[in-house]
């Protein structure tokens, strides 16, 4: 009795289905045979714990700026509530840190470009800004400036008592 090529094709095409189907419903993790496999391995960890400390990174910079949120609606709200101060409703703090906070733009500039902007503002205020500024970047300022504006500045610093510089 002879087996026809048709039925042994046919029975060998399911054998290699069903083959297929156990290889492919197994997880079986491949190991890396070679060196490159090893490397590529390796290279995976290195991102995935790089990544992980980017992550962590990220979620502790989201926790202060969330932290920072809430004391910053804490003390906007603390300040709503509380009475003005002084006669005209502010506080003196309120003062010294805008003529802080325009120091350190006024440093943060080109002492060329600065000058030419500073020169333009109030003799009192320039005074309250070039107090709370570092020496060398009021000096840099100076220099930018013309020579009859610097020289008002500088009469203007020099008026007041050592003592008030100091304290800055």
């Amino acid at each position: 009795m002879r087996i026809s090529l048709l039925t042994l094709t046919t029975g060998m095409a399911g054998i290699a289905a069903v083959g297929n189907a156990v290889a492919v419903a197994s997880p079986a993790e491949p190991t890396p045979d070679s060196r490159l496999g090893l490397s590529v391995q390796q290279d995976m960890a290195v991102r995935d714990r790089q990544s992980a400390s980017r992550q962590q990174a990220m979620d502790l910079r989201e926790q202060a700026v969330r932290a920072s949120a809430a004391r910053i609606k804490a003390e906007l709200e603390a300040s709503r509530a509380a009475p003005p101060a002084g006669p005209q409703g502010g506080s003196t703090d309120t003062t010294h840190d805008t003529f802080s906070d325009l120091a350190s733009i006024y440093q943060a500039m080109k002492p060329a470009k600065a000058a030419v902007v500073f020169e333009q503002l109030d003799l009192d205020v320039q005074v309250k800004v070039a107090r709370k500024m570092r020496e060398r970047s009021t000096g840099m300022i100076l220099a930018g400036m013309s020579p009859k504006g610097a020289a008002r500045l500088t009469m203007a610093l020099a008026r007041e008592p050592r003592a008030t510089i100091a304290a800055r």
